[in-house]
């Protein structure tokens, strides 16, 4: 694309006097696995942040169309001030905008205020609370560690003054940063930062996942967890046209002449189905019952044309193109990866032999095998912690191991993992060795257990699987009770700092999901904070990254490709790498 060949899509958005969306039109979608709920401080898995996304407003955004990926002003009338240390951000919010109605206010209209910005930030400082995204805000705002400290385990002093997170006035925020950041503001744009209003918090605390009130496109109608969500337009909602010249993207001149003029959001209400199967989902689609789905595994080979010397050169398969059944894709600014909890006495630690053990592991498991079989050929290996079109990415490292499951029963023999009569190992003390990897309960699920069984096989290492729900294993993995896990995690914000904290010691618990500390890593995870992206900040990644090799926390997976398809009805789609949704830009015309 050319330099400045698009402009700033929702900076140019005019804000007027709210105006309904069309409640007659019904968009209907699905999430693969249950949400959790709809607190932003309590909240972070895709599932519910899809949803949060919709219903409560970040500082910034980003423009919908422009790739990379654009920052722009979304509540605020530009975007912020930052001073030349890199330290102090300085937010100016638009006037008029207003919460959904709730009755904690009291038959009022209440006015999107900094204060507002200040409460929901402060939120996931608050001890009481828990928050999964803490590790953005600990340490970060001058005077925000002694406000913790002074909090202790119960709830954080929200009018004690903070130099760090201050209200100059009404409508004006400023964030101070203990050390020098500019790459703070993306970090601002993710869901988990929308505003919320104290006194819907404070009227609701006991059940603040399921009483989302925000500023944004959507409400909250209807909630049956695990199962239903609906969606309805905010009827408070400020008016936005959509303005913008497209860039060279054909998708680009389709999105302009599907909406520019018009109001957002067009749809008035969504539909949300939560479907964990594969073939349902696949059939919900076909039948019309969803009007946007991805595709699923067992239906990409029915439903690509995959091209066998470069499977991820593709086309529609002809049968859904005469239907007008549109294709996106896009490379997942994501990793997947499986972890071991490096607190556990049988595979934690790090002495030689658990070390061995955990190395042994991932030398067994046929990664680029899974890719052809179970992806069919729609994704590939990953090998560096932050994943291509990140900030930070290296495409030169090579940080799986090779393939090699006669090496790794050799290693295990070096390090006393013998073999019993039983045909299965021990471990170097003689006690006998089992390991529990934790899963879902899908088919697909399935297939990865398959190949989970023939690595643990081939090694001699007798193997068990605790199945569950995803939100039921989340809340297992953050007390500690899961031994092994696969995961998914995709960027919040476009930069690799969100990808190399996920083994920060600090973050243990939380994003750290392998529990994983290392002196030598959290140092140089915490000089990279202070350094802009470039060559000398990704040094530090590099080192990081062979400790992680070293240390083998983590069985690196892949990079998936998604494909996305929308019926033919649906207009003004483009997928983007960073927004979970483009349902507030979507139009049916049927």
């Amino acid at each position: 694309m050319k330099p400045h060949a698009l402009l700033a899509t929702l900076a140019a958005l005019v804000l007027l006097p709210a105006q309904a969306a069309d409640m007659n039109k019904v968009l209907r979608v699905a999430l693969n696995a249950p949400e959790t709920g709809f607190d932003p401080a309590k909240v972070s898995d895709l599932y519910s942040s899809t949803v949060t996304e919709n219903i409560f407003d970040p500082l910034v955004t980003y423009d919908y169309l422009a790739r990379p990926a654009k920052l722009i002003p979304n509540t605020v009338s530009a975007l912020p001030t930052i001073s030349a240390d890199g330290k102090v951000y300085t937010f100016r919010l638009k006037p008029g905008i207003h919460f959904a109605t709730d009755p904690a206010f009291k038959g009022k209209k209440r006015e999107l205020t900094a204060a507002d910005y200040a409460y929901s930030i402060k939120r996931h400082l608050d001890p009481s609370i828990h928050s999964p995204w803490s590790f953005l805000v600990d340490g970060r705002f001058v005077g925000g560690n002694e406000l913790v400290k002074a909090a202790g385990k119960g709830v954080l002093n929200y009018d004690a003054p903070l130099e760090g997170i201050k209200v100059l006035d009404r409508y004006t925020l400023q964030l101070t940063l203990t050390e020098t950041n500019f790459n703070y503001l993306p970090i601002l744009a993710m869901p988990a930062f929308g505003a919320v209003a104290r006194e819907v918090i404070e009227a609701h605390r006991d059940n603040t996942n399921a009483h989302p009130v925000g500023t944004g496109p959507y409400l909250l109608k209807e909630w049956k967890p695990g199962s239903r969500i609906v969606l309805e337009a905010n009827p408070g909602f400020r008016k936005l046209v959509f303005n913008a010249t497209p860039g060279s993207d054909p998708l680009d001149k389709a999105v302009v002449l599907a909406l520019q003029g018009k109001t957002l959001p067009q749809v008035g209400r969504i539909e949300i189905s939560v479907i964990e199967e594969e073939q349902p989902l696949w059939l919900s689609f076909l039948n019309r019952q969803l009007d946007i789905s991805g595709i699923p595994q067992v239906a990409l080979q029915s439903a690509l044309v995959i091209d066998p010397k470069n499977p991820l050169k593709v086309r529609l398969a002809e049968s859904y193109a005469r239907q007008g059944i549109q294709l996106q894709r896009q490379l997942l600014p994501e990793i997947t990866f499986h972890f071991f909890n490096m607190q556990d006495p049988v595979v934690g630690g790090d002495s030689k032999d658990k070390i061995a053990l955990r190395r042994a592991i991932a030398m067994s498991f046929p990664v680029s095998e899974a890719i052809a079989s179970i992806r069919r050929g729609q994704a590939v290996p990953m090998n560096y912690i932050v994943p291509p079109g990140v900030a930070g990415h290296n495409p030169a490292f090579r940080g799986a191991p090779k393939y090699d499951p006669a090496a790794a029963n050799a290693l295990l023999d070096r390090f006393g993992y013998r073999v019993g009569a039983d045909g299965y190992r021990t471990r170097p003390d003689g006690k006998p060795l089992a390991i529990e990897l934790a899963c879902g309960t899908s088919a697909l699920d399935k297939q990865w257990n398959e190949y989970w069984q023939k690595t643990f096989d081939t090694l001699k290492i007798r193997l068990g699987f605790r199945q569950g729900k995803w939100n039921e294993l989340s809340k297992a993995n953050h007390q500690g009770k899961l031994q092994m896990w696969g995961m998914a995690w995709g960027a919040d914000y476009p930069d690799g700092e969100n990808f190399m904290q996920l083994l920060y010691g600090k973050n243990a618990g939380d994003s750290n999901a392998a529990d994983f500390k290392n002196a030598d890593y959290d140092r140089l995870f915490e000089a990279s904070l202070k350094l802009p992206h470039g060559p000398q900040r990704n040094q530090l990644y590099d080192a990081m990254n062979k400790i992680a090799v070293a240390q083998q926390p983590w069985i690196f997976g892949d990079i998936r490709m998604r494909s996305t398809l929308a019926h033919s009805y649906v207009k003004g789609l483009k997928l983007h790498p960073l927004l979970n949704t483009s349902w507030r830009y979507l139009n049916l015309q049927k």
